[in-house]
């Protein structure tokens, strides 16, 4: 049996390890990318308003993460993601889409566990009851299973094709307005 259960900033710093092991398992991300990422994630739970779910298993282990929290000017992918959607699309989509958003920036499932809702209901879980008036993620710019999920829960591409600084691999940005449909 898989529950989900919503942890604070401080539980999810002590969890960093377990967090990054759903994260290695789920990105498969080159090895020395992931002290990187234990950083970036470390520094999220500082975040406004972050809040993060854990898919577990019965014994408390998780299989799933999603975490985001209120996307505010000055974190590193606010400013260049509204940058570059006030490029493309004026200074007014940028506003509306950013200006009172809840930024998802992690959902992975373990590989062994993906195709049975639970990224679904950690998608829904970590949209229900916010405040924001839309939720804006990034995600790789491919046919995935994840881009289909995201699709399927109404969020709607913002910008494709896009290479964020210092990187090469090509990303989707998408967004939604909150409450989520059904």
């Amino acid at each position: 049996m898989i529950g989900l259960r919503r942890i604070g900033p401080d539980e999810f710093t002590l969890r960093l390890d377990a967090v990054l092991r759903v994260y290695t398992e789920a990105m498969n991300p080159p090895a020395d990318q992931v002290a990187g990422r234990r950083l970036i994630m470390g520094n999220h739970a500082t975040h406004p308003a972050f809040t993060c779910l854990f898919a577990e298993l019965s014994d408390g282990t998780p299989v799933g993460i999603a975490y985001g929290f209120h996307g505010v000017p000055g974190q590193w992918w606010h400013d260049v993601v509204r940058r570059a959607l006030a490029e493309k699309h004026g200074e007014g989509s940028a506003r509306g889409w950013l200006g009172d958003a809840l930024e998802l920036a992690e959902i992975h499932v373990h590989p062994d566990y993906q195709g049975k809702g639970i990224g679904r209901a950690m998608i829904t879980g970590m949209c229900a009851g916010r405040l924001e008036r839309t939720a804006v993620l990034s995600t790789r710019d491919q046919p995935t299973a994840a881009r289909h999920l995201y699709r399927s829960v109404g969020f709607v591409d913002l910008l494709t094709q896009f290479v964020f600084p210092g990187g090469h691999e090509r990303y989707a940005i998408l967004g939604t307005v909150l409450p989520l449909d059904g």
